[in-house]
């Protein structure tokens, strides 16, 4: 029913926001402008019989970042989550005191583009955060008058773009897709690794169009469950083929299996999954992935 599902969507909203409080438990970095709305929210979800609630959570997380010139810039993301979120996209407003009015107008319809893209009905904030302190200091220093980017750079901008994308599965047993996923990762020269069982996890990395080719192809495939969890984006500048593979975390794609435990065998060991990520420099994934810092 729609009251469960709306129950559930307001679950999810307190435990992010309680993620997001652990994570900075600071106020400089976040805080909730609406006590009102979240004690609703909460009583909303404790209380079947609670009348559904009149205001969103809105709240307010600072980035700090660096511009290229070292110095620290501070970018607030004012956010509001519509009631149905995760199922829409939350309401995001970037602003800093040094953006001028079209370098926000910009920033913020890039972070929408972006959020649209990696949209899956999963909670979004983190990666939101995460778009903003990688890319919003670029826009201090943009001069829009002038730019009309023209075909041609467009189109150079794109081979020289390396993309890595973290997929995550609900399961991955079937053969024939593990056979699929390493094919076609050899096929579009990417590298990465693919750990089956329960959650199933993939890794691909090389050029962004190799990568969303591939995800547009597995994606295709029937899941019970398939979302691109995180995705890094790194532009070269000329992106020959050295570039690219100064990129790699990986050597080749090849199929991972830690130790597997469980009642078919099927449940791999986290924690040895979060060494191997640590040894490839990748630790922060982890907590993407399951929603707690491994060890």
């Amino acid at each position: 029913t729609t009251e469960m599902a709306n129950q559930e969507d307001a679950a999810i909203q307190i435990s992010e926001l309680d993620l997001l409080s652990s994570m900075f438990p600071y106020e400089e970095e976040f805080v909730v402008t609406d006590q009102l709305a979240l004690a609703e929210l909460k009583h909303y979800v404790e209380n079947e019989s609670a009348e559904v609630p009149s205001s969103k959570v809105q709240f307010v997380l600072n980035v700090k970042t660096e511009v290229p010139n070292a110095s620290m810039v501070e970018f607030s993301m004012a956010c509001a989550l519509p009631f149905k979120y995760p199922a829409v996209l939350p309401e995001i407003t970037v602003r800093s005191s040094l953006l001028s009015r079209s370098q926000q107008i910009l920033l913020n319809s890039d972070l929408k583009t972006y959020l649209m893209q990696i949209f899956s009905g999963e909670p979004c904030m983190l990666s939101a955060r995460e778009w903003v302190k990688d890319h919003a200091a670029a826009y201090i220093d943009k001069d829009f008058s002038s730019s009309s980017m023209t075909a041609s750079d467009a189109t150079q901008s794109e081979v020289t773009t390396f993309t890595r994308l973290w997929i995550y599965s609900h399961h991955i047993y079937n053969k024939q897709k593990r056979k699929n996923i390493i094919d076609w990762a050899k096929e579009l020269s990417l590298s990465g690794f693919c750990m089956p069982g329960k959650p199933g996890v993939v890794c691909v990395e090389g050029l962004q169009s190799s990568c969303e080719e591939f995800w547009s192809r597995v994606r295709r495939l029937t899941w019970k469950r398939i979302l691109i969890r995180h995705r890094e984006d790194v532009s070269l500048e000329g992106g020959g083929h050295a570039e690219i593979q100064k990129q790699r975390k990986f050597p080749t794609l090849e199929e991972k299996c830690f130790d597997a435990h469980g009642a078919k065998g099927s449940h791999m060991d986290l924690g040895q999954l979060y060494h191997f990520l640590e040894e490839k420099g990748c630790a922060d994934i982890f907590q993407m992935y399951f929603g707690v810092e491994g060890h």
